[in-house]
């Protein structure tokens, strides 16, 4: 039986267009071992099986309003409501977009990245990216899984500044991979928080997922319906330097889930300054001294990559590499600091 007599496609699909479009299938009949993967992949071939078990993960696509697993099994009666992307760039445009390189060799590189800019092309960002400028600027680079993600081994969010490795190679892509895959890779973060933690320093062990009702957050979750919707996620943190009413904080991550700093901070009741999704505010001068300007210091949450501790993929020596503080994090920092001190 063809595709279209198994299912009732209830809205059109424009495949061709480049807006994403939102689809709802009803399932005429069971269908015995045929995976929710294996089905939308032969359903709308243009989505990779790789790109359709992306969305589930996202929570893109769902089961009769709930999220669910590549490998849930087709029931008649099923409702599969899914979000069909636009199509992907053919290729990353390269782009005279300035990098701050903090270290380069023949085999890596590594970036300060600055805010608002993401990594890689993607839906409604396909110019302008750290992906664009690196390919402008670099003569090689690995080609890694993704072609649209050339030399990228590892993100960051948007807003979040700081240190990013990037391979220029294949074999120091896979190296790099396998230490980031087996957690290896110590990756130290900078931030300042709404509130002074009660302890010196914790850990953060609490699983996280798409948030249930805003698709675009993230939130701490539990197992529902024997379905995972939430990730394992752990989180260490230590007390820098406390102030009046906010601290700075060294942050490990020792898993790598999306968002999973922000998320956790604000868990415990100490929101990223700035992170306004999260719970965090916008400050200015004003907010904290009761005089000077009401401009934002701080207009993005205050996280940076400050520190990443790995080997070489080649040599095999350990490195550690740092990245400075944007100024408007030192600002911010000084500016507590004063405050504090007097």
């Amino acid at each position: 039986m063809k595709p279209e007599e198994e299912d009732i496609l209830e809205r059109p699909i424009p495949i061709d267009e480049d807006q994403a479009e939102r689809v709802r299938l009803r399932i005429r009949r069971k269908l015995p071992g045929r995976r929710l993967d294996k089905y939308l992949h032969a359903r709308f071939p243009r989505l990779s099986r790789t790109a359709i078990q992306r969305l589930i993960k996202q929570g893109a696509i769902t089961v009769n309003g709930q999220p669910t697993k590549s490998s849930y099994e087709m029931c008649g009666g099923d409702v599969v409501e899914l979000v069909i992307p636009p199509p992907e760039p053919r290729e990353v445009v390269p782009e005279n977009i300035p990098l701050d390189i903090i270290y380069e060799d023949e085999h890596i590189l590594a970036i300060n990245k600055r805010t608002g800019i993401i990594c890689h092309p993607a839906r409604g960002d396909q110019t302008g990216t750290i992906a664009n400028a690196l390919v402008y600027y670099a003569n090689q680079l690995s080609h890694g899984e993704d072609p649209f993600r050339p030399g990228i081994v590892h993100r960051l969010d948007k807003n979040t500044t700081g240190v990013m490795l990037v391979a220029k190679t294949d074999e120091a892509h896979w190296r790099l991979s396998l230490q980031f895959e087996r957690r290896t890779v110590q990756k130290t973060y900078l931030a300042i928080v709404h509130g002074c933690p009660h302890l010196d320093g914790d850990t953060i062990d609490a699983p996280i997922g798409v948030h249930p009702v805003v698709r675009e957050k993230f939130a701490v979750m539990v197992r529902e319906n024997k379905i995972d919707v939430a990730k394992h996620a752990v989180t260490h943190y230590e007390v820098a330097e406390r102030y009046k009413g906010y601290a700075l904080v060294q942050l490990f991550p020792k898993t790598g889930r999306t968002h999973q700093l922000r998320v956790h901070m604000s868990h415990i009741g100490h929101p990223i300054v700035g992170d306004t999704m999260y719970g965090g505010r916008v400050i200015s001068e004003f907010d904290l001294t009761g005089t000077g300007s009401v401009e934002p210091l701080f207009a993005h949450q205050a996280l940076h990559a400050w520190r990443i501790a790995f080997r070489h993929p080649i040599h095999e020596r350990p490195m550690e590499i740092e990245a400075p503080f944007p100024p408007p994090f030192r600002t911010l920092v000084n500016l507590l600091r004063s405050l504090s001190s007097a």
